[in-house]
């Protein structure tokens, strides 16, 4: 995970209710991946990819620019991504989510502003439900963008390459890859 310092990061342990929380104070660029549940709360900027098992809490004054996979995420903030949640999804009222959703649950107060598409499907908690076509591996991915297997992974190392770890395997949705080339952020 790459961090920018423009401010000091901070990293706090919180007990809230006997939760514990960790609280992310920072601006920071990069993939970020929890293997184990954790209670996380981001209140500074994150650009990246961000894979969270536990609750994933974006405060009032966070500003996310990445693609989301978690279990149960809360948004205060600001996010430009996508997200896709294995069981509840809440927006609260000063929440700005511009990106696609799939999540079983879904909770928005007034004053949530969803720009977007919604998938539910109730006790739905795999991934994206796609036409395998439209999905690639790092491989295909490669072979379609006519580069090399090693840029690709070194995008997705980057956290550049929109794609979502499914089973321990990078997966990429053909539209996605087609609209981060035609943004022209390709750069072989």
């Amino acid at each position: 995970m790459a961090i920018r310092r423009k401010r000091e990061l901070e990293v706090k342990d919180q007990d809230t209710q006997d939760e514990k929380i960790l609280d992310v104070n920072a601006t920071m660029q990069g993939s970020l991946r929890f293997d184990d549940p954790v209670n996380l709360r981001i209140n500074g900027r994150f650009e990246g990819m961000l894979d969270t098992k536990g609750k994933l809490m974006i405060g009032e004054k966070a500003d996310i620019k990445a693609n989301i996979t978690g279990e149960s995420i809360s948004i205060e903030g600001n996010v430009n991504g996508n997200i896709k949640v294995t069981k509840v999804l809440k927006l609260g009222k000063t929440a700005r989510l511009n990106g696609d959703v799939e999540t079983p649950a879904l909770a928005v107060q007034e004053g949530a502003v969803l720009t977007g598409q919604i998938r539910m499907e109730a006790g739905k908690s795999s991934g994206w439900s796609m036409k395998s076509s439209d999905m690639m591996t790092i491989y295909q991915l490669a072979k379609y963008l006519e580069v090399d297997r090693g840029k690709v992974s070194e995008w997705v190392a980057s956290g550049v390459l929109p794609g979502t770890k499914e089973n321990d395997e990078w997966m990429f949705e053909k539209s996605k890859i087609d609209e981060w080339v035609a943004q022209g952020r390709i750069k072989a």
